[in-house]
């Protein structure tokens, strides 16, 4: 799948023409199999489409225990800039799981579009509420739920990344030790 033909599956963005200005703002990157695309407590000023293939994201504690807070399949939008840095700096660490194309494109200047373009500006905000919807989705899950019902949940919301993402980084991201993540997959 190409960037513009990404973008034309919105609602806001079908308008071929206008795509095609809008595309060109954005930068193509590839990324190699672990490589990273943002560090956490690194400068960070920019907005991702994952394209193809996939990203982990973590945060990493004082300790250097790292938990998982976010899988990504492309194609799809990376958690928007807003949402996942602090006064510019990044709060988590995005590594690729997999090679990856990524397209980029600097947080302000995706804000001067959306001021200028309403479908811009609808596009970009429902991104927004839709990255918030997930993380308190999930928020809840890590309160609520035990975790055979974690991992049920996880199959649910994410129905194809247990075949895709390890084990490991799945326990994390639920919260739950691999231990308990491979007990109950042995269910």
């Amino acid at each position: 799948m190409d960037l513009r033909k990404f973008l034309t599956q919105s609602p806001d963005l079908s308008d071929m023409s206008f795509v095609d200005d809008f595309a060109s703002h954005w930068r193509s990157k590839p990324l190699n199999k672990g490589a990273h695309l943002v560090h956490q407590g690194q400068p960070e000023s920019d907005e991702f489409i994952l394209l193809d293939g996939c990203l982990a994201s973590s945060i990493c504690d004082q300790d250097g225990k790292e938990v998982c807070v976010g899988l990504y399949v492309g194609p799809c939008v990376v958690t928007p800039n807003i949402a996942r840095t602090r006064g510019a700096v990044s709060l988590v660490s995005i590594q690729a799981t997999r090679e990856a194309s990524i397209y980029w494109i600097d947080t302000d200047r995706l804000t001067s579009l959306m001021i200028e373009s309403e479908p811009i500006r609808n596009w970009a905000n429902g991104i927004l509420r839709d990255a918030l919807s997930e993380k308190a989705e999930r928020e809840w899950c890590l309160a609520a739920l035990g975790g055979a019902e974690r991992l049920n949940w996880f199959r649910q919301a994410f129905p194809s990344h247990e075949d895709i993402f390890t084990h490991s980084l799945i326990a994390s991201f639920l919260g739950i030790t691999p231990v308990t993540m491979s007990r109950l997959r042995a269910r």
